[in-house]
């Protein structure tokens, strides 16, 4: 599986640092969550932070929209250095239009889904995605406890899209205990954020990233 570090858990106070060492380590993808304090109860950054920390990794930025509305921020974060964005199904009534925007610009879209969220609302927009992100927990904080009824979602999903190319993206809880289950389910990629952030320094964060990898 490729593994998608999430920096709401790096230091923030040093974050481009962060972000090479986590990339040097093994990491696949910069996960970036976006909060708004309006669509989930937190609030992180904005596209010129995101345009602040490109230099220091040349690897995907995986922009994680968890903001209501997104329409009018879509292009803001393209121009900041984001390779994929993804939206929340239930954040705006007009995602195929979004997505088509996102792919418009030379991005690679994705949809998210929050854990009561049914994967039948993506049953008319396979055609328009690149990724889908399953919520496995409560989007706004890191930390939180894998929920295991996501798994069946996964496999639905899996299910659904056949031979399509997108990417499966499992985001909250992964740990090396249970990252094993996801990839069965039919995950391709795993946000891991607390357990890949656990020591500031870049033998750990490489150390963390192959435990995942190899479980």
């Amino acid at each position: 599986m490729k593994i998608a570090p999430s920096i709401l858990s790096s230091d923030f106070a040093n974050l481009g640092k962060e972000i090479t060492n986590v990339t040097e380590a093994g990491a696949d993808w910069i996960h970036i969550d976006v909060m708004d304090g309006h669509f989930v109860p937190n609030i992180t950054i904005g596209p010129s932070v995101v345009k602040a920390i490109r230099p220091y990794s040349n690897i995907p930025f995986d922009v994680h929209l968890m903001i209501e509305p997104y329409e009018n921020y879509i292009s803001l974060f393209a121009d900041a250095g984001a390779d994929h964005i993804t939206i929340h199904a239930e954040a705006g009534p007009h995602l195929h239009r979004a997505l088509q925007n996102i792919k418009s610009l030379g991005k690679r879209a994705g949809v998210s889904l929050n854990p009561s969220t049914s994967e039948t609302v993506l049953e008319y927009i396979l055609d328009d995605v690149d990724i889908i992100l399953v919520m496995s927990v409560n989007p706004g904080f890191g930390g939180q406890s894998f929920i295991h009824s996501q798994l069946n979602k996964i496999k639905k999903i899996k299910n659904m899209i056949g031979e399509l190319p997108i990417d499966i993206v499992v985001d909250g809880g992964v740990t090396k205990d249970n990252i094993s289950v996801v990839k069965a389910a039919g995950a391709s990629v795993a946000v891991a954020g607390s357990s890949v952030f656990t020591s500031h320094s870049k033998e750990i964060y490489k150390k963390n990233i192959l435990s995942l990898k190899s479980s």
